[in-house]
């Protein structure tokens, strides 16, 4: 004889598959930072194509999951919106990784690696919010999370302003402003990502609360 839960399911599957998405962001995010930090002749893409793979798989694995499970742990349209912004986090780390190693000749000197690093650290506080949905859905330590995961976006956006403001005011080789005004914009809207991914969580802990 089956009982409900072997013939529906739980659902506890997504809670798994979703972090095992935000691992995988929090990985490229740590390429990225890797990628800026090694000798030009040294760098490599294969990091962040294998992230961006493992996202892809986990994303299909996920919308299968949800045709097949009749009890989802969380609402399906939950379930999917945080998937969706999930899989974008190292589709865009690998976009800026792409076009700065292409044009890193005319790059020059600036400065990436702050930037970088703050894009791993958002991540970080993420893969931590997706963990705590397994774990009760506290709304209290939710919240204080996404304020600092929003307090690292702000600052992300100060920093990148900064870029933005020198190139303005320096840059004299039109080609060059337009490769780093390319690159400030995905690198801001990678950490953008982050933050909507933040929002995403924080709306399922509220509706829970």
């Amino acid at each position: 004889m089956f009982s409900l839960q072997t013939i529906f399911g739980k659902g506890d599957k997504f809670y798994g598959l979703l972090e095992a998405s935000a691992a995988a962001a929090r990985e490229s995010a740590r390429a990225l930072g890797e990628l800026l930090a090694t000798p030009p002749a040294q760098r490599s893409l294969e990091k962040f194509k294998l992230a961006r793979q493992r996202e892809k798989n986990l994303a299909a694995q996920i919308s299968q999951e949800l045709v097949n499970t009749f009890v989802t742990a969380l609402e399906r349209e939950d379930i999917e919106a945080l998937s969706n912004v999930l899989y974008k986090i190292p589709k865009v780390v690998e976009k800026f990784a792409e076009r700065y190693m292409l044009a890193a000749e005319r790059i020059g000197d600036v400065e990436f690696v702050s930037r970088a690093a703050m894009l791993e650290r958002a991540c970080v506080v993420l893969e931590e919010m997706v963990g705590l949905l397994r774990k009760g859905m506290n709304l209290e330590t939710t919240k204080n999370l996404n304020d600092k995961l929003q307090a690292i976006e702000a600052e992300a956006d100060r920093l990148i302003l900064e870029l933005y403001r020198d190139t303005y005011t320096n840059e004299t080789d039109p080609m060059r402003y337009l490769i780093l005004k390319d690159l400030f914009e995905i690198l801001e809207k990678a950490i953008d990502r982050c933050r909507d991914a933040g929002n995403v969580i924080y709306g399922v802990v509220l509706k829970n609360a």
